[in-house]
């Protein structure tokens, strides 16, 4: 059953985009390689930019489709799920990207489109 409304992703983006630029310093990322750290600050600032440009209710320029939203959020969540094997992140930091890869693409895939949205409530 897929329960991710757009409203309930637009409220998940700010705290995720903050949390992407906050968790590695509190975690002490990059032990293993520096891009570690640098790898999810710069997602998170990329992330807090898609939010604000998403044609949603929490966007605030509304210029990107929510569509296009879900598309970058897919391919975060692969690369997060690809970087410890690629960078040779290890220990914390593998698991810091596992983790993060599999919870968006668990966000991404229960995803409730608008149509199945009106057609459940009737």
């Amino acid at each position: 059953m897929k329960f991710v409304t757009k409203r309930i992703h637009a409220f998940l983006d700010y705290p995720v985009a903050l949390a992407l630029m906050s968790l590695p310093f509190l975690l002490g990322l990059g032990s293993s390689n520096s891009l570690a750290l640098y790898l999810s600050v710069g997602t998170g600032v990329a992330a807090l930019l898609l939010t604000l440009l998403t044609d949603h209710h929490l966007g605030v320029f509304r210029v990107i489709s929510y569509q296009w939203h879900l598309i970058v959020d897919f391919m975060v969540g692969i690369t997060f799920v690809l970087a410890p094997f690629i960078l040779h992140f290890e220990g914390v930091d593998a698991l810091y990207y596992w983790i993060n890869g599999a919870s968006v693409l668990f966000v991404v895939s229960m995803h409730k489109t608008e149509s199945t949205i009106g057609s459940t409530v009737r």
